[in-house]
């Protein structure tokens, strides 16, 4: 009996896996799947958590807890980073203090925040405090922008690092980049460079291959192409400011994107599902499915809804059983999408 029923939670979590990367079709129909929320047929959101307005990102510590920054666009006064102990569980405060938190990750017991102009460790968590706090990246931009971090599959950090400018020739070389250094903060070193901002950072699962969320220049009005979701390799030069996707010779020279997004989307969040990558759109209010087919040694996709009804979603992350959790920046509510 008690084989029968692991079997039936093993059964439950691939369905709901594979549910999640293609339940959505060709067609991009979405219906009503709770809570407000349009999303594709066969799924179902619930509430995981509220009450945590301008969330930014999102991690899990060992012990399946949420750890969730938030970050406010122009200011900075309730910034913070909170864990949510479980479903339906009132999120505490555990971090006051920085500014602009994008992004986090739990390295052992150190929790890792990147913020505006710095990156900063925590360790040694007793209860819901930590007593150790260590700046270990100062910079690498003077107040810049460090969006997600997230570990490497050889154990380094990698973060993306927005242009200190919408569309001029920034002064720093580490402006408008994917930075990477180890966990201690040392050899920091460029991964690409002259992309924009790469805000949402995800792996394939079982490789090395980086994707990201791009964000295009804003001064272009109708001329700004989409944004991008692009798979980034080490050394790859993107041709920011000059280039955007224009057919020209110069432009292509530099890498073109896996699919491309919705104009001026403000690009977020990036969770690969099961040969799916899902990318939020903060400014649009919907969450995008690209599917994923490899192609000469990288990928091509297209983007397709997957989510609408929310306000501004930001940070998502997959969980170990198949579902996916959607911030909403705008409303503060955190939302379960699973199999119904």
């Amino acid at each position: 009996m008690r084989r029968g029923t692991e079997f039936a939670k093993t059964c439950s979590v691939v369905l709901a896996v594979l549910c999640l990367a293609s339940c959505g079709g060709k067609s991009g129909k979405l219906v009503p799947i709770g809570e407000g929320l349009r999303g594709p047929s066969g799924m179902k959101a619930t509430l995981y958590a509220s009450g945590l307005p301008l969330m930014s990102a999102f991690a899990l510590d060992s012990r399946g807890r949420l750890w969730v920054t938030t970050s406010g666009a122009t200011t900075h006064g309730t910034d913070g980073v909170f864990v949510v102990p479980g479903p339906g569980e009132r999120a505490l405060r555990v971090v006051s203090g920085v500014r602009g938190p994008l992004g986090l990750v739990w390295v052992g017991s150190r929790l890792i925040v990147s913020s505006l102009g710095k990156v900063t460790s925590f360790g040694d968590l007793q209860g819901t405090r930590f007593h150790a706090r260590t700046t270990i990246v100062d910079g690498p931009v003077a107040n810049g922008e460090n969006n997600n971090v997230i570990l490497a599959p050889d154990g380094r950090l990698v973060m993306g690092v927005s242009s200190s400018c919408d569309h001029c020739v920034p002064v720093s070389k580490w402006s408008a980049s994917i930075v990477t250094f180890r966990p201690d903060g040392s050899n920091l070193r460029l991964f690409a460079r002259r992309i924009r901002a790469a805000y949402g950072l995800a792996y394939y699962p079982g490789t090395s291959d980086l994707f990201a969320s791009m964000n295009q220049r804003d001064d272009l009005g109708s001329a700004t192409p989409g944004d991008w979701l692009a798979l980034v390799r080490r050394g790859q030069d993107w041709g920011f400011p000059d280039c955007y996707g224009q057919q020209t010779a110069t432009c292509k020279l530099h890498p073109a994107p896996v699919a491309v997004l919705d104009p001026h989307a403000a690009a977020g969040g990036v969770a690969i599902l099961d040969g799916a990558a899902i990318v939020s759109e903060w400014q649009l209010g919907k969450v995008q499915r690209v599917a994923l087919t490899k192609k000469g040694g990288g990928y091509t996709g297209k983007a397709a809804p997957f989510l609408t009804g929310l306000e501004n979603p930001l940070p998502l992350l997959t969980t170990s059983d198949g579902a996916m959790l959607v911030g909403d920046w705008g409303t503060g509510k955190i939302y379960r999408i699973a199999q119904a």
